[in-house]
């Protein structure tokens, strides 16, 4: 999963939704895939499939495979507060989710490669972990050297959209993870409530 090499517009037709960057084909083509997949009737889904559909596409989202995924679980278990929202805190709060929502790459497989790459420093320290959990207050910046790479910031993008937990300065092209999402401003369409009920079986 974290390393999903096929074609994301299949991904994409499967959830119905955009759920691996562009969404251009959904318009034309929003069968599921297949070669029968336009004579193929969608059918109601019960509840286990339901769940389990959430579950895949919040691992095919973050780009994380499932045993990963099942910690990052069992740690949002073990906070204060609803166990789904802080599932979605965590998986925002990872390096290389971060640095996309920053702007610093185009998109999440991206921001991993710069991260595994060691082109990206937490609180002036490399880190090549894409999973390592920011906390609030850290600084991300480039690597000495990896910010006079025109490849790697000509990906930043100049207009990024503005996230409120999040904070990132152009000029000095160096990022802060402010504090935790609240789970009404993470903008992904996955319902938690339904991955917090399969795991709970």
């Amino acid at each position: 999963m974290a390393r999903y090499t096929g074609p994301k517009t299949k991904i994409s037709r499967i959830f119905g939704e955009p759920i691996l960057g562009n969404g251009k084909w959904l318009n034309k083509n929003s069968n599921p895939p297949g070669q029968h997949g336009a004579a193929r009737k969608r059918k109601s889904l019960g509840e286990y499939a339901l769940q389990l559909r959430e579950k895949q596409k919040a691992k095919y989202t973050y780009g994380v495979l499932e045993k990963q995924f099942r910690r990052t679980f069992e740690e949002a278990s073990r906070r204060k507060g609803v166990t789904g929202e802080n599932l979605i805190k965590l998986l925002e709060a990872r390096l290389d989710n971060t640095v996309y929502r920053m702007g610093i790459a185009p998109s999440r497989p991206a921001a991993r490669q710069l991260v595994s790459h060691k082109h990206i420093m937490v609180n002036g320290e490399v880190v090549n972990v894409p999973s390592f959990q920011l906390k609030a207050g850290d600084i991300i910046t480039f690597k000495p050297g990896s910010d006079g790479k025109t490849g790697l910031t000509s990906q930043v993008r100049g207009k990024n959209q503005k996230f409120s937990w999040i904070d990132w300065n152009e000029t000095t092209m160096t990022g802060t993870f402010i504090t935790y999402p609240e789970r009404e401003s993470v903008p992904e369409n996955i319902k938690e409530q339904l991955i917090v009920e399969l795991y709970s079986k």
